[in-house]
């Protein structure tokens, strides 16, 4: 399995990491971190599982059609919990997580 045939979902997910670390980073500074524990996770959850779907990829891993699958599950669940918040960070955070989700569910399907 080349990188290059899965490289639009290796973009699609290291910018959704890069959101996630971004969006966990902003919730930090928001007046009620409380209310956004669950939010700040997810993040964290979401970019480790990102950077290592995209790392997979990178290396060709005959592991990597199951890390996207997984990453696609944590990326709607991230997105869901994003959607929940009208801070700009969240929304953007979300509109990555979608698109990494779908990227990933399509790299699965073609990789299996």
């Amino acid at each position: 399995m080349s990188h290059l045939q899965f490289q639009t979902c290796i973009d699609a997910c290291v910018r959704c990491a890069q959101e996630c670390e971004h969006c966990g980073e902003a919730c930090l500074g928001e007046n009620d971190v409380k209310m956004m524990a669950d939010c700040i996770r997810l993040d964290k959850d979401c970019a480790e599982i990102c950077w290592t779907a995209a790392a997979a990829m990178s290396r060709g891993s005959k592991f990597a059609a199951d890390i996207c699958a997984l990453c696609a599950e944590i990326c709607d669940a991230c997105g869901a919990e994003c959607r929940k918040h009208e801070n700009e960070h969240c929304q953007r955070c979300a509109d990555e997580c979608e698109r990494c989700a779908d990227e990933c569910r399509q790299m699965a399907g073609i990789a299996t």
